[in-house]
C-alpha cells in the first residue's frame, strides 16, 4: 500500500498498468495524444505485483488495471476516462492549475 500510494503522491498522471493489457494501452495513448504526460506503472513487472493490486481494490479501484489516478485522485479505469474524455470533462482535469496535488 506505501509504494501505491507514494506514487500517487509523487506523480500528477499515474496510470497503474500491466504490460499486456490492451486497455491500459488504449488510456496511455489517449492521455499522451491530449498533451498529458503520464507515469505508467506497470504492476506485473513490480516485485510486490499482488500487494500492490490489492492496495488499488483498497483505493477503490473497480478493476486493478487501468487505474488512473490525476492529481493524487483515484478518477477510474477505462471506462470513467473515455467518459470524462467525451464529456469534455477530461482536458480541465490534465491542466496542472486546475486542481493541487495533496500533501
Amino acid at each position: 500500500m506505501d509504494r501505491v500510494k507514494r506514487l500517487v503522491s509523487e506523480n500528477r498522471i499515474l496510470i497503474f498498468s500491466k504490460s499486456s493489457c490492451c486497455l491500459s494501452y488504449v488510456v496511455h495513448v489517449l492521455l499522451q495524444d491530449l498533451g498529458a504526460n503520464p507515469f505508467v506503472c506497470e504492476i506485473d513487472k513490480e516485485p510486490e505485483c499482488r500487494e500492490m493490486e490489492k492496495a488499488l481494490v483498497k483505493l477503490g479501484c473497480s478493476s486493478c488495471v487501468p487505474a488512473v489516478f490525476i492529481g493524487g485522485k483515484l478518477m477510474g479505469s477505462t471506462n470513467e476516462i473515455m467518459s470524462l474524455h467525451l464529456s469534455g470533462s477530461l482536458m480541465p482535469l490534465l491542466n496542472p492549475s486546475s486542481y493541487q496535488m495533496p500533501n
